[in-house]
């Protein structure tokens, strides 16, 4: 799968592995390697290309399975330097993939029913996994100080990697963030600011300070270094293949915030089929979102290509992006798999965050209500089938979100045997 250069494109001065160019979404026009994500020749968002290995899927196969148990397994496929592993980094990922026998009984789910749980990453969300990617990428940039602008999960994982790399940073949240992720991102020392508004103001905020002075030496995770912080999200795709017995999920549901995890996810499918390491074969993607934030679940209903911004009003913060930047490409892959995009209420938010922990032992913060929720939702309406292999993401850990569960002892007694047995708890 050989990523031929064209001359728009100069041999890039810095050694991101298998990174060969920056690639136009829209246009297909090449750029060199640099801090750099729109294009400009028609100002579309850029991705990154690559030069994949090819010709010998089994060695890369024994190649990955031999690496260490992180994302650094797939660093041939990633945008990093080969020594990437040695560095001072979080090493996120390779978390675990549960076979969720019980969720499956209760939702009729007869042909496997399995959890991503990335809850179990350093700062307890798949963020860690796309700022890793940036990191190297602001290292190789000559960046000293991480930024980004977050809805919680994120401005923890650019704190805390940031802190292990030896950059300074400084986040960018809402000024009603919940409390638990507030603390995550300040607790490692690094400059947390808030935002008077909701995500979208504080990313527009963020746009302008990159374009000034200020942001001198600023590397933006999800701004100017977007296009390799994206690619984070692939490992995703990789890890759940790898975990399967490297073979694709016939169908997986995938929270939708900016929707740059789902796009990424179906790219890191694409990839590897392309590479020979799974076999092709259909796999439908579902798009997951939050009533109160439903922006593509609102297009896709409506047969629209175009997403129409929302102002978001939903417990769950994390995905509560009403202008989300990949909403029309998410559009475009559910639609190409034959998979959907489905949102919930909040009350089913909550419901699905308990099922899962009362079945699974998992505890999701409100993003993993809605994909558990959604889920749900699309097998009763008859969207997604009981009897085929299907995955679930949940990104993130319920610590974080503890607010939007009403939870607490099942008695309080005094410490003897017969207020026990009074409490109607014993046997």
């Amino acid at each position: 799968m050989a990523v031929q250069v064209t001359e728009t494109a100069t041999t890039p001065a810095v050694a991101l592995g298998p990174a060969a160019a920056l690639s136009c979404r829209e246009c297909g026009q090449r750029f060199p390697l640099g801090p750099l994500f729109a294009c400009q020749e028609c100002f579309g968002p850029l991705e990154v290309a690559y030069d994949l290995p090819s010709g010998d899927p089994e060695g890369l196969r024994k190649r990955i399975e031999a690496g260490p148990h992180n994302i650094w397994r797939y660093a041939p496929l990633l945008p990093v330097p080969a020594d990437v592993a040695d560095k001072p980094n979080l090493n996120p990922g390779f978390t675990q993939l549960v076979r969720a026998d019980r969720l499956a009984a209760e939702l009729g789910v007869t042909g496997g029913l399995y959890v991503k749980d990335d809850s179990g990453n350093p700062t307890h969300s798949f963020k860690d996994r796309v700022v890793a990617i940036a990191v190297e990428a602001a290292r190789a940039f000559g960046f000293t100080t991480l930024s980004c602008s977050s809805t919680g999960n994120l401005a923890g994982a650019v704190g805390a990697a940031a802190r292990r790399a030896g950059l300074k940073s400084c986040v960018f949240i809402p000024h009603d963030l919940e409390a638990g992720k507030v603390v995550m991102a300040a607790v490692y020392g690094g400059d947390l600011v808030g935002i008077e508004g909701n995500y979208d103001d504080v990313n527009r905020f963020c746009s302008e300070l990159i374009g000034d002075p200020l942001g001198e030496g600023w590397g933006f995770v999800n701004v100017n270094l977007r296009p390799y912080y994206g690619e984070g999200s692939k490992t995703l795709a990789y890890e759940i293949c790898e975990q399967l017995g490297w073979q694709l999920p016939d169908q997986i549901v995938i929270p939708i915030a900016s929707g740059s995890q789902l796009t990424k996810i179906d790219k890191g499918f694409k990839e590897l089929i392309a590479l020979g390491l799974v076999e092709d074969k259909p796999y439908k993607i579902f798009g997951a979102q939050a009533e109160g934030c439903s922006p593509v679940s609102a297009a896709f209903k409506a047969g629209h290509d175009v997403v129409r911004p929302q102002k978001p009003n939903t417990i769950a913060k994390s995905l509560a992006i009403g202008n989300p930047a990949d909403g029309p490409y998410v559009l475009d892959i559910a639609r190409r798999t034959g998979g959907a995009v489905e949102d919930v209420d909040d009350d089913q938010v909550v419901d699905a965050i308990k099922l899962l922990a009362r079945t699974e032992g998992i505890f999701a913060e409100t993003a993993g209500g809605v994909t558990v929720g959604v889920t749900k939702k699309l097998i009763e309406d008859g969207l997604l089938d009981p009897a085929l292999t299907t995955v679930v993401l949940n990104t993130g850990d319920g610590l974080k979100t503890l607010d939007a569960v009403a939870a607490g002892p099942t008695a309080t007694i005094r410490p003897d045997l017969d207020a026990f047995r009074a409490a109607g708890l014993a046997g």
